[in-house]
């Protein structure tokens, strides 16, 4: 049988051939040109304001997480955490699907533990094991994005938690499970 001007023998030869490449992603890498992944934010309160390539060809770069870390720090004790590269996966898609122009301006990224039982007696909005001190989370608004649109496009990413807070003007994802609220 001859299919799009192939022959099932040589289109069984062509997939065998490129198993190898599809089992070892590196020589995919390598050989591709991988746009590098760059995400842009603002900081409200400390007005810090960030630009960084976290991820190319294929590969997460350490200086830039470590960076990403600092900014998204807790900014009330200091403390910083690793933050979760699948995070900034998210955010990136997220970017790219609202086609915004504008840094993401950071409401919250990482919490301590105390910050976060601070949050929690002042609230019941707080969860207790919160992802924000695991590095999994982070609460973000879109300066050209209307907040619901922001959210709309977090919930059809399908990757983690949407929280939406239009009292406060801003949306929280994280790299959960799947829920909303």
């Amino acid at each position: 049988m001859v299919w799009c001007g192939v022959d099932r023998r040589r289109f069984l030869r062509t997939m065998a051939a490129a198993a190898p490449m599809v089992a070892m992603p590196g020589w995919v890498s390598a050989a591709l040109p991988i746009e590098p992944r760059v995400l842009r934010f603002a900081h409200l309160h400390t007005a810090e304001r960030l630009e960084v390539a976290y991820m190319e060809r294929g590969r997460y770069l350490p200086a830039a997480l470590s960076q990403v870390n600092h900014l998204l720090r807790d900014f009330r004790t200091g403390d910083e955490h690793d933050i979760d590269p699948a995070l900034l996966d998210l955010l990136h898609a997220l970017h790219a699907s609202t086609g915004s122009q504008r840094p993401f301006e950071i409401i919250s990224g990482y919490r301590s533990p105390k910050t976060n039982a601070m949050l929690r007696s002042h609230s019941g909005g707080v969860a207790s094991s919160s992802l924000h001190m695991q590095g999994q989370a982070i609460d973000i608004r879109l300066a050209d994005v209307p907040l619901a649109s922001l959210r709309d496009a977090a919930l059809d990413l399908g990757r983690g938690g949407v929280g939406y807070y239009p009292s406060s003007n801003f949306v929280h994802v994280d790299t959960g499970r799947v829920r909303r609220w």
